[in-house]
C-alpha cells in the first residue's frame, strides 16, 4: 500500500494505492481510517479496485460501518471508479445521496475526486 499526497489549498489529500485489496472487510477499513487519521489526514481517496466487491453489496453492512466511521471522525472520503457496472438500485441511490452530502463521494477520476473536496 502506498499513500500519494495531493496538496489542495490548505489541506492535504491522502490517495491510497495498492496492487491488491486495501479493504477486504470492516476491520481493514477501520484500520485504514485510524492509520490515516493518526497521520493527520482528513481527506482520503480510495480506488474502487482496491476495495472488496462485498463493500458494494449494501446488504453485507461493510460499506455502512466503514463509511459511518469516516463520517464520525469527519474524514472526507472519495472512492474512484466506474460504479455503473453495479446494477443495484439501492447502491445507485446510496451513491447519489452520498454525493449530495459531500462527506462521502463517489467519482469517476482522480481529478473529479479532488475537485469534490475543493467545494
Amino acid at each position: 500500500m502506498d499513500i500519494n499526497i495531493h496538496e489542495v489549498g490548505e489541506f492535504q489529500i491522502a490517495e491510497v494505492t495498492s496492487e491488491g485489496f486495501v479493504i477486504n472487510d470492516k476491520e481493514d477499513g477501520l484500520d485504514l481510517l485510524g492509520n490515516l487519521y493518526y497521520q493527520g489526514f482528513d481527506h482520503v481517496i480510495l480506488h474502487k479496485d482496491n476495495i472488496t466487491s462485498d463493500f458494494f453489496d449494501l446488504k453485507t453492512g461493510i460499506a455502512g460501518e466503514i463509511l459511518q466511521k469516516f463520517s464520525n471522525y469527519r474524514v472526507k472520503l472519495a472512492i474512484i471508479g466506474n460504479f455503473e457496472v453495479h446494477q443495484s438500485k439501492s447502491l445507485q441511490n446510496f451513491i447519489f445521496e452520498s454525493n449530495k452530502l459531500r462527506q462521502i463521494n463517489f467519482a469517476e477520476s482522480l481529478e473529479e475526486a479532488i475537485k469534490k473536496f475543493s467545494h
